[in-house]
């Protein structure tokens, strides 16, 4: 499947939330490799994790799986008796995910589910859910909630794989990391203008936690113990274990 360029902010335009809806699906893919510090290893490193968590007969799942880069990664790792489902928001990154996954000719199970992660989701059977920069725009009063029906729906030393852009306890530190991220976003091609009007419409729709934060919510939704797997500047990568 061809991929667009990124230049959704390229030209100036009025101030208005970021969202996942079709111009966005056209040029995610894009967005994210360009976007996403180390993108390509992250994807490596969550295909190890989960081929090795993975279990026979059970379900994996993607949680705002977009669309589902992921899938394709695990598809030649992972069991084959596992089935994969896909919960996103949006139905214009469902569908591209499920074109991509048609044209190449998996013959997984899988299932591509539409649904919003701030209401009620029902994860049943899980040995693997994967959370790649997904809970940073689950509304803070639901992250609770769902990190609890996630721990719920999954079985005994299942992992979750949790990928967030983060805040760092020191203000200085949070001011140099994303000084520094910017300074990634403008080597991979986007300008300050781009950069500024991304963060503006961001700025009410990604909220982040603090990597204790999220340590805490993670033992408080009932896994056993988490480990940092990927850290950069503002950006990690946790893997949580029932």
């Amino acid at each position: 499947m061809d991929e667009a360029a990124d230049r959704m902010f390229a030209q100036p335009k009025p101030a208005e939330d970021f969202n996942f809806g079709r111009k966005t699906a056209e040029v995610f893919d894009d967005m994210l490799a360009r976007s996403v510090p180390f993108y390509a290893e992250i994807q490596r490193m969550i295909t190890e994790l989960a081929a090795d968590f993975a279990v026979k007969d059970t379900n994996l799942y993607d949680l705002g799986c977009s669309t589902c880069t992921t899938f394709l990664a695990l598809d030649p790792v992972v069991e084959p008796s596992v089935k994969f489902i896909g919960i996103d928001s949006s139905p214009e990154m469902l569908q591209r995910g499920a074109d991509k996954l048609t044209q190449s000719g998996t013959a997984r199970r899988y299932e591509l589910v539409h649904a919003d992660l701030n209401d009620t989701v029902a994860i049943n059977d899980a040995s693997v859910v994967i959370m790649n920069l997904t809970l940073q725009f689950v509304r803070p009063l639901r992250r609770q909630q769902l990190m609890a029906a996630i721990a719920q729906g999954m079985r005994p030393d299942g992992c979750l794989l949790l990928i967030e852009k983060v805040l760092s306890r020191e203000s200085t530190l949070n001011r140099f990391f994303i000084k520094y991220y910017y300074g990634f976003k403008q080597r991979n091609g986007y300008s300050a203008m781009e950069i500024s009007q991304k963060r503006e419409a961001l700025e009410n729709v990604l909220v982040p936690y603090r990597t204790e934060e999220n340590a805490e919510l993670l033992r408080s939704s009932g896994f056993q113990w988490s480990e940092l797997f990927f850290k950069w500047y503002n950006f990690s990568g946790v893997v949580a274990v029932k």
